[in-house]
């Protein structure tokens, strides 16, 4: 693959990346990051954690502590990247066993095809709010445009992730740029109708409402991102600073959404309708800030839609590709990233064309999906965190090598933390009947709906299944990991 155009398919899928095709400096993960979370979706994201309940210096404080920490999660794994040449779900085998990581792989395949949809579907939902704003009707509700956004977005998206490393570095590193200048240019467009005042208004929150927006921060950001971390740096060289793998990781992806939130709130605080329709069109709501005579900017602002979500999506598909060839499935990276493909396109058609609301299933389906991979991020990073050593490069790719078939520490601590997180979450919309048996140990504690004391709707079960994670693998898998490091 080194002599390739740059407009080749890639052929790496799951094999360790020669040295002679590691390039690159840790400052270059900047690039792929800052792309997935450059979207104006990050102001949307406000206004949903502006509806906390918090004051203005809670809300920011909450938000960047959830986005830092979570993003500082995703640098770590990065790490492993470079010490073991391979993508995460990979590595992760020395954590759970070449057998024992098929869990934590459907967990992760799962996480990044939902976050797939969910990123197409908010996009072709918010392009068609701005052709709205600009005239555009073609068909009955706007049906062609709506199919002219989704062709363009689930194209773009199904070709980068076919294509591979190359044609994702290249994209991402223009959007990046173009999402900058067209952000900015909101921003500055936007922010007469900031009203400084409207913060005074906002009244403080209690503790345990500041640790839920840190849990939903984290949850919307972050953790949503900590399967991929090492799918890009794993073309570095081995001779890479760690230290400026994960702080250029860490950075390039949260610079933007903590810009974002903190812009988010304050227009949230100073426009009452953006925080009233933000849920049901996240986007769209946004439009409101725009004063009179910008009509111009409706078109770029629909460009900055597009290529927002563009960058999310593309980094999901190329990292569920591979989760899928983890999981077993024996075809090439490129026909795994197609197929991933065709089930956003369909979750989307689902979202888009038929489905009554997006809002409460997304936000629940982030509490299901993100419980179980944070347990997972804790017993990965305790595993990183107790090799003294890189990766066995060979021993990943089979069950007879140092790694074994299944590391009871690694998916005991999982799944521990699992059950247990997912005992201490709860879905704020008791309509939606798939949520109903989240909360039992609140339950089985005498919390209810009409009881729920402070904690109740904290989701903090999340926090409980990184902690659970973290510890239970630090502790029982210390001397397992020095046998194979022996």
């Amino acid at each position: 693959m080194a002599n390739e155009s740059n407009l080749s398919v890639e052929q790496n899928g799951l094999t360790v990346i020669p040295e002679s095709e590691r390039h690159g400096k840790p400052s270059g993960q900047v690039w792929p990051w800052a792309a997935s979370n450059i979207s104006l979706f990050g102001i949307s994201m406000a206004g949903w954690i502006f509806g906390f309940g918090l004051n203005f210096g809670q809300l920011t404080a909450a938000s960047i502590i959830g986005i830092v920490f979570s993003f500082a999660l995703v640098g770590l794994v990065a790490l492993a990247g470079k010490r073991g040449s391979a993508p995460t779900m990979v590595v992760s085998r020395a954590a759970f066993g070449f057998y024992g990581n098929a869990l934590p792989s459907v967990v992760s395949y799962l996480l990044l095809v939902g976050w797939e949809i969910a990123l197409v579907a908010l996009g072709v939902l918010a392009s068609n709010t701005v052709m709205g704003k600009l005239g555009w009707n073609w068909g009955q509700d706007n049906l062609y445009g709506k199919l002219a956004a989704f062709v363009l977005l689930a194209g773009t998206t199904v070709f980068s992730g076919v294509f591979g490393f190359k044609v994702i570095m290249r994209i991402q590193k223009w959007i990046t740029l173009a999402g900058v200048v067209l952000t900015v240019v909101f921003i500055a467009l936007t922010l007469p109708s900031v009203n400084l005042s409207s913060l005074d208004a906002l009244k403080a929150g209690t503790t345990t409402t500041f640790v839920a927006t840190v849990v939903y921060a984290a949850t919307a950001f972050g953790l949503g991102w900590v399967n991929s971390g090492a799918d890009y740096s794993r073309y570095l060289p081995r001779k890479a600073s760690g230290k400026s793998i994960w702080g250029w990781t860490t950075f390039g992806a949260a610079i933007a959404p903590i810009i974002l939130v903190v812009y988010g709130f304050l227009l949230a605080a100073s426009n009452p309708d953006i925080a009233k329709n933000i849920g049901g069109d996240p986007i769209g709501a946004l439009l409101v800030a725009l004063p009179a005579g910008t009509e111009w900017f409706l078109l770029p602002f629909l460009l900055v839609v597009l290529i927002g979500f563009l960058g999310g999506a593309i980094l999901d598909i190329y990292s569920s590709g591979l989760a899928l060839l983890t999981m077993g499935v024996k075809v090439p990276r490129a026909a795994a990233a197609g197929l991933d493909g065709v089930l956003m396109i369909l979750g989307t058609i689902y979202f888009v064309f038929i489905a009554s609301g997006f809002f409460w299933p997304f936000q629940a389906g982030l509490y299901i999906l993100g419980t179980p991979i944070a347990a997972w991020t804790g017993v990965f990073i305790a595993d990183l965190v107790l090799r003294k050593k890189d990766y066995t490069d060979a021993d990943l790719y089979t069950p007879k090598g140092r790694y074994g078939a299944v590391n009871w520490s690694g998916l005991l601590a999982m799944v521990v933390g699992t059950v247990v997180g997912l005992g201490f979450i709860v879905s704020p919309d008791t309509s939606l009947a798939w949520t109903t048996w989240e909360g039992y140990l609140f339950r089985a504690l005498g919390f209810t709906a009409d009881n729920p004391g402070d904690w109740y709707y904290s989701n903090i079960g999340v926090f409980l299944a990184l902690v659970i994670g973290f510890v239970g693998h630090l502790l029982a898998g210390r001397s397992l990991v020095k046998r194979q490091e022996a």
